[in-house]
């Protein structure tokens, strides 16, 4: 192992390796039952506002513009921690989800879906008998 590789992996300071476009990866996981609730993007802005506010920002790919979760559906997300990963190209927030659902369908996670060989999609088993 090189010294910066490991050094990135033991030091504590907070230096975040972006990606080309300035984003690291965010995943999000409900504090009360450890589900996995999104997936999205964050860069600097989005990291600090959420630093700042302790709710979640993040950066939307698709309007190039940075958003606080819930600020139009009402469906807030209280971020308790953050993690960083080893390399720290992505991020793992656990939140406490205020609201009914994560996922811009209504649903509570965005993953409702799930793929199996062979089978193709079916919805989760939650979400079947909702």
């Amino acid at each position: 192992m090189s010294a910066g590789v490991e050094d990135i992996e033991n030091r504590l300071s907070f230096t975040p390796r972006f990606d080309a476009q300035g984003l690291v990866t965010a995943v999000v996981t409900s504090a009360a039952s450890g589900d996995l609730l999104m997936v999205a993007h964050m860069n600097a802005d989005a990291i600090a506002k959420t630093l700042e506010t302790g709710e979640a920002h993040f950066w939307s790919r698709s309007r190039a513009a940075l958003w606080r979760k819930g600020e139009t559906s009402g469906n807030v997300l209280k971020v308790r921690e953050i993690r960083v990963d080893c390399d720290q190209d992505a991020l793992w927030l656990i939140a406490d989800l205020q609201g009914g659902s994560a996922c811009h369908t209504g649903r509570a996670s965005c993953f409702y879906r799930v793929l199996e060989p062979g089978s193709g999609l079916r919805l989760a088993p939650h979400e079947a008998s909702s």
